[in-house]
């Protein structure tokens, strides 16, 4: 198939700009992917529209502040000059293992082009010339994509929540002067995320965004409608930030990202498929994730491990795990749009979003939702 297959014409207006006012108040359309029907109704709704015993599984992982500015402070490349210039953008996508002591991780770097292995990256607060880490670039790899190596920090994750900008997309508008707000802070995490620490679900370069429009509230009312849920962590890396750079659907190849499956959602995923019930999948992350589960271990037991997935899901794959998917509206020729696409059906998709764009729902990242059963 053609990537271009899978465009839609959206209105720039419907691109949501900031989330509801109060959480969990969005639209939520359904669709039938038997029947092709779709219908309106709110987020509220969920728990009315989900079936008791269903295993709703949701993908915790927590956003870290990964967009920061650096700057310039020399280089050990014979080709370049060693005087410090301009500041560099840097959006950290991917950890690596690394030496003790050490950070390693993959990174987009604007402007790339100046950027080279063997330089060194200074990254200081707003209100302070000292840095407060100090990278260095190992190796260069396409489209700006950089490995960096950050020297020993006393606290690495404290640092970042100084210095470091959550990394919204770019279709979300802020100024220079500030790249994210306070309301960002808060509304760009699930509120199961906001319950862990930094260091138990880190690692996040976006937000598994189908899980921001859950409160406490929605899930007690899930659970008193006898929906089973469970988590999953998988690291939203840079996959979610590339753009789709080849005209057939059979040549993407996607970033690798990381994942964590626990001993408890392991036997929930075994109870609910030995059980004959229903796996719905929050969001795009979460079904990559189970059905590269799935696929690993091929209809044998399923344990708790750790992994990564390059999985990509399109038109005439077969779904093994996941039986209902929520998820937000995506955008035009993107592979989640075509994961979508393969789960409902590239027509019935596209024919719901054309009823989205003209009922004015609202798109992407802080935009409203779709159940598909």
């Amino acid at each position: 198939m053609l990537v271009s297959d899978f465009h839609y014409d959206l209105p720039e207006e419907l691109i949501a700009q900031r989330p509801p006012a109060v959480r969990g108040t969005s639209r939520m359309m359904t669709l039938d992917r038997r029947t092709g029907d779709f219908s309106d109704h709110t987020f509220a709704e969920l728990p009315l529209l989900l079936q008791p015993g269903d295993l709703l599984v949701m993908n915790d992982s927590r956003v870290i502040p990964a967009r920061l500015f650096a700057t310039r402070a020399g280089l050990t490349t014979q080709h370049n000059s060693p005087a410090p210039s301009g500041h560099i953008e840097v959006l950290l996508t991917q950890r690596h293992a690394s030496a003790e002591g050490y950070n390693d991780w993959s990174a987009l770097v604007r402007p790339a082009k100046k950027i080279q292995p063997g330089e060194t990256l200074l990254f200081a607060p707003d209100d302070s010339t000292a840095p407060l880490l100090r990278a260095t670039v190992l190796s260069a790899g396409e489209f700006g994509e950089r490995t960096l190596r950050f020297d020993p920090a006393e606290d690495f994750h404290a640092a970042l929540e100084r210095i470091g900008h959550l990394p919204l997309p770019p279709y979300i508008h802020r100024s220079k002067q500030e790249p994210n707000t306070s309301e960002d802070r808060e509304r760009y995490q699930t509120v199961y995320s906001q319950q862990l620490t930094s260091a138990e679900a880190e690692g996040s370069a976006a937000a598994p965004t189908a899980g921001l429009h859950f409160t406490p509230e929605v899930l007690s009312q899930l659970k008193e409608r006898g929906v089973e849920f469970a988590t999953l962590t998988l690291h939203v890396g840079l996959g979610t930030f590339q753009p789709v750079r080849v005209e057939r659907t059979e040549d993407i190849r996607l970033h690798a990202e990381h994942y964590t499956l626990s001993t408890t959602t392991a036997e929930a995923i075994q109870r609910a498929r030995r059980e004959g019930r229903r796996i719905v999948a929050v969001g795009t992350t979460t079904t990559r994730t189970l059905e590269h589960i799935a696929r690993e271990t091929n209809g044998s037991e399923i344990a708790a491990h750790s992994g990564s997935t390059a999985l990509f899901l399109s038109p005439g794959v077969e779904f093994k795990l996941v039986g209902g998917l929520l998820t937000n509206f995506h955008l035009p020729q993107s592979t989640l749009l075509m994961l979508v696409s393969a789960f409902a059906g590239r027509e019935q998709a596209l024919a719901a979003y054309a009823h989205a764009v003209e009922a004015r729902y609202r798109f992407f990242s802080y935009g409203d939702c779709m159940l598909i059963t």
